[in-house]
């Protein structure tokens, strides 16, 4: 029985609000709206309490009850986590009522609903940089307030983000094995974000990149690039002493001077062709060259042979004088 009359008290309740709900609807008085959208808020019913100030932004336009209105609307798009919308109510909020007491709240609060909308690192990050400059305009318009103290935390908590996501994006082209464009890209991140505490994980990837580059390496670039894997090594042993990435640089210094000896033989070897090869070639050439010589040489001595005779024979035909004329004698 007891049950039961707390199952009907319970369905009446319900009834009640239902019902105060709908009349608050379809009501047009601004008092039983305002009334009945307050108290949704006051039991953090957001999405009932949203309905109803949606519906009074233009019957207290003008009025005091503006501010308030606004206000709750941003608290309430915030509480039920549609940070993008209620970041942009604070702001107008702290824009058009600068002189309001609840002012700074609201420049608060839109910073922190930028941060709160920001995504995870491995998806677009346009809102974390967006975050980032909201928390910092804040520190700026108010630097003394009480609630600026955890907002320096906040910024390194979104730069962290973007330092990770692009040291994950390079270390992406490690794993496809492009150790050059992984190179170039995990020094970037140290460009980027000096202060990042991913350098010592940067250092190794860079180290090993330059490892992998240097023994997968064509022949006219091995030499040059096990020199500056070697020199990589000696920077990470000095800059994480005692560490395991201190312990990784030794080892690959010791695979990379056995590389650098191996190939020193193979580039004696092959500058000892090539050097038989030079020679081979330039005698052939000369040679060919000698060849060529006295093939030209006997053509000309042709050449001038048959120049030679034809002098003779245009010099006989101008020296023989023409025959003596003749008459006949008549009878």
């Amino acid at each position: 029985m007891k049950k039961y009359i707390l199952g009907l008290f319970a369905v009446a309740v319900v009834s009640s609000c239902v019902s105060q709900q709908e009349r608050a609807m379809k009501s047009a008085d601004k008092n039983v709206i305002l009334k009945a959208a307050n108290e949704n808020f006051t039991k953090k019913k957001w999405k009932n309490a949203l309905a109803l100030y949606d519906r009074l932004t233009n019957l207290v336009a003008g009025t005091d009850d503006f501010p308030n209105v606004g206000f709750n609307t941003a608290y309430a798009n915030y509480y039920d986590k549609s940070y993008k919308l209620a970041g942009h109510q604070f702001k107008n909020f702290a824009v058009n009522f600068p002189k309001d007491p609840r002012a700074e709240e609201a420049a608060y609060m839109s910073a922190l609903c930028y941060y709160e909308g920001s995504m995870d690192y491995n998806l677009d990050q346009s809102t974390t940089e967006t975050a980032i400059n909201e928390l910092q305009d804040f520190l700026t318009n108010y630097p003394n307030s009480e609630r600026s103290k955890n907002i320096s935390q906040l910024i390194d908590e979104l730069s962290y983000k973007l330092e990770f996501k692009a040291y994950e994006n390079a270390k992406q082209y490690f794993k496809m094995g492009d150790y050059k464009a992984a190179n170039v890209a995990l020094e970037n991140v140290l460009e980027d974000f000096p202060s990042t505490k991913l350098r010592p994980k940067i250092y190794d990837f860079i180290m090993k990149s330059r490892y992998e580059l240097a023994s997968k390496s064509v022949y006219e670039l091995k030499g040059e690039r096990i020199e500056s894997a070697l020199a990589y090594t000696k920077v990470v042993e000095k800059e994480l002493p005692n560490t395991e990435y201190s312990k990784t640089a030794i080892d690959l210094r010791g695979k990379l001077e056995k590389e650098k000896a191996n190939f020193a033989v193979i580039k004696k070897q092959t500058e000892a062709r090539i050097a038989t090869l030079t020679a081979k070639q330039k005698k052939e050439a000369e040679k060919t060259a000698e060849k060529n010589k006295t093939e030209q040489q006997i053509k000309d001595q042709i050449s001038n042979e048959k120049k030679a005779m034809q002098i003779q024979r245009d010099s006989a035909a101008l020296s023989t004088p023409p025959p003596a004329a003749t008459f006949k004698i008549q009878r």
